[in-house]
This record gives C-alpha cells, structure tokens and sequence, in this order.
C-alpha cells in the first residue's frame, strides 16, 4: 500500500507551480525560517515573541519575516505599535513538518509524529 494523495499525485511536473516551489524551498533553506514557521503553528505572534521563541534578535526576526511575508508564506498584521505575524495557510507549517519527518526517515531515527519504527 502506497501513501499516495490523489489531488496531490494530480500534479503534472510540467505544472507553472513548479518554479514557484522551488522559490518556496529557497525560502525554506533558513533554519531560523523554519524556526520561524513552526513558531506560529499555534496562530498569531508578536515579533518580540517569535524573537524569544527562536533565540534571535527582533531586528534578525523582522528581516526573516519580511522575506517570508514576500513569499506569501506568512501575513502580518499591526495592533498599535506591535506587529503580529501567522502563517498566510496551513500549507506551510505542513511543509515543513513533512521536510523535518524526511529528515528524521534520511537519519534512520522514527518519523516524527510515527508510532512505529521505519519500514525498509
């Protein structure tokens, strides 16, 4: 049995969607943006929040994120002088999620999120 997704598995390789992807994975290339995206998997946080969450400075903070809000990854939203950010879909956070289980599958390890160990 395989672990296939029909509207997933629908998607041609000669699809326009292909060159967006491979942006969203140069986006992705940043562990502090993955810290990032995972950091808001629970909705809205502030940047001085997300700055704590991920070890980084607020000004390093802003400048991931604002590459991020570019590639329509996440949104932001301003409540006086503080700036909010989530993520822009779930798409994202499952993203990476998936990319941190294929890592743990490439190092042997039990997937994430797996009961049982890997099948070979």
């Amino acid at each position: 049995m395989t672990d296939m997704h029909p509207a997933r598995d629908s998607v041609d390789p000669d699809s326009p969607f292909v060159e967006i992807a491979v942006e969203v994975f140069t986006m992705l290339a940043d562990a502090t943006r993955v810290r990032l995206i995972l950091a808001m998997r629970g909705g809205e946080v502030s940047v001085n929040e997300l700055a704590e969450r991920v070890g980084k400075s607020p000004a390093a903070v802003s400048q991931h994120l604002a590459k991020l809000r570019l590639a329509h990854l996440v949104h932001s939203r301003q409540e006086g002088n503080r700036v909010f950010y989530g993520l822009a879909n779930p798409h994202a956070a499952r993203l990476v999620v998936d990319a941190l289980q294929q890592a743990a599958h490439a190092t042997d390890s039990v997937p994430l999120g797996h009961d049982e160990p890997p099948e070979h």
